[in-house]
């Protein structure tokens, strides 16, 4: 409720330490007033306090609460209503390029290279609130899952759905992957765009030369940021599709170009990073994230409510009923 009350005097508060010595002065002045009659017995004599004169000090408590809530007033308590609006001076489109080959449902990552790349993708998107964001899918060939948008619940949900599909041809195309990526950025009017590619193997398919493509990538001015999926060694891979649609699995050595991976982030003025388990793929996009950061504009709006006349009204009217009260109930009392 008082969350967002704050005072624009808050040096009145210092007044309250003046409530302290006016309340020791009350109670001494007031046994002062209090006539004494010494006799040497009260026995044969009813003496007993009137109820009124029991209440006398109500008076004073009365004016104590009236000056406090003035002390209040004075301070000036307010609300405040905050409203924040942004705007990108430096806006960021990404592509991210994600092979989904056979070999990506390879088992060395949990549950498998392709599911781990979506969970950490999504986290990664979610973490862009105020870039554009859009999706390229390549195998043996490639295309455009989603285009660059600002709309994160069509990103995400564009990440979700991908699955391993034997539509595409079989095969890696890391050029057509790439061009295809550089095709959705190079009309972009973003001040930086940045390609996010991955893959688990070694360019063996499609129609255009990873340094072709790279090229291209240089001359629209496109970072690009390149990760090898896959363990040190040996992976249980699917080496063959059974009748029922499912995979035959064998252990085969994991083979990725990383020569190739590393020339076109050295290229392209980005960087190659090796995932070889859930953990690292974490923080290979954590440190991509550090590394392409949204400059923001942020302006903040304050809308100040004055609420310092309740407390002026409360004290005001406690100070009459404490002079009513004086001047009537307890006027033979004083």
């Amino acid at each position: 409720m008082f969350a967002n009350y704050t005072f624009e005097n808050p040096e009145f508060f210092w007044l309250f330490l003046l409530l302290l010595p006016a309340t020791a002065w009350y109670f001494w002045k007031r046994k002062q007033q209090t006539p004494e009659l010494r006799m040497s017995s009260v026995k044969g004599f009813k003496v007993k306090q009137s109820l009124l004169s029991k209440l006398k000090p109500i008076l004073f408590v009365l004016r104590l609460l009236a000056l406090a809530l003035l002390i209040v007033a004075m301070a000036r308590p307010r609300t405040v209503d905050v409203t924040t609006q942004s705007s990108n001076i430096r806006g960021i489109d990404i592509v991210m390029a994600i092979d989904v080959s056979a070999s990506m449902l390879a088992r060395d990552f949990e549950p498998n290279r392709l599911e781990s790349v979506k969970e950490v993708g999504a986290e990664f998107i979610e973490n862009r609130p105020t870039d554009r964001i859009g999706l390229v899918l390549f195998a043996g060939e490639s295309f455009t899952k989603t285009p660059i948008t600002s709309d994160k619940g069509i990103a995400l949900r564009a990440i979700e759905e991908i699955e391993y599909s034997d539509v595409l041809q079989n095969g890696t195309a890391i050029g057509s992957g790439l061009a295809t990526s550089v095709n959705r950025l190079k009309d972009s009017d973003a001040e930086s765009k940045v390609i996010i590619l991955l893959t688990d193997g070694v360019n063996n398919s499609g129609f255009i030369d990873p340094k072709t493509a790279s090229e291209l990538a240089v001359e629209f001015d496109i970072k690009t940021y390149t990760i090898g999926v896959g363990s040190n060694g040996n992976a249980l891979t699917p080496v063959n599709i059974l009748a029922n649609g499912k995979f035959q699995y064998g252990v085969q050595k994991v083979e990725i170009d990383e020569a190739l991976l590393q020339q076109i982030a050295a290229d392209t003025g980005g960087k190659y990073f090796r995932a070889t388990d859930n953990e690292t793929l974490e923080e290979i996009y954590e440190e991509i994230d550090s590394l392409e950061k949204s400059e923001i504009e942020e302006f903040r709006y304050y809308n100040y409510t004055e609420k310092f006349r309740p407390y002026a009204l409360l004290a005001l009217g406690l100070l009459l009923f404490e002079v009513i009260l004086r001047y009537t109930l307890f006027r033979g009392f004083i």
